[in-house]
């Protein structure tokens, strides 16, 4: 089983898509992810980006994903030594780091300049790691409509 530590921003990407994570896969977050993923799609919606329905249908969805929340006192002393380490201005990315040194086997977000900063302490994978395989048009579609060669 391939575990993963997933960010804000690859939740929402995940809702928005409405993807299947592939059997296999355990999906890790620091338990902050709630408010964060809340948080942005709020804003969201109040820079009209997206309607309030659109925001409620993708926060049900990360809500209905199987993500194991953790966010214990070693996940916040390890993510101090992260920020300290990387000089940054708070722990909030620190803990998604922390959670994929203690317990993950890579870390996948869609931001590039967090990417390359951590690449020398997690190994970085890509979204498509998680998708699983798309549902079959072939069952979806009325036989008529199905093009057979």
């Amino acid at each position: 089983m391939t575990r993963y530590v997933i960010g804000p921003d690859v939740a929402i990407r995940l809702a928005h898509d409405q993807a299947v994570i592939r059997g296999g896969h355990q999906v890790l977050a620091p338990a902050l992810l709630r408010s964060q993923v809340l948080s942005l799609l709020y804003q969201a919606v109040r820079r009209g980006e997206m309607t309030r329905k659109d925001a409620e249908r993708q926060l049900e969805y990360v809500r209905g994903l199987r993500i194991r929340l953790l966010g214990d006192r070693v996940l916040q002393n390890v993510a101090w030594k992260a920020a300290v380490l990387l000089g940054w201005p708070d722990t909030f990315d620190a803990e998604y780091v922390a959670l994929t040194q203690l317990h993950a086997d890579a870390l996948i977000t869609l931001d590039r300049h967090l990417a390359d900063a951590v690449k020398d302490l997690v190994t970085i994978a890509p979204i498509e790691a998680l998708y699983g395989p798309k549902p079959s048009l072939r069952g979806a579609l009325p036989r008529e409509l199905l093009i057979w060669r």
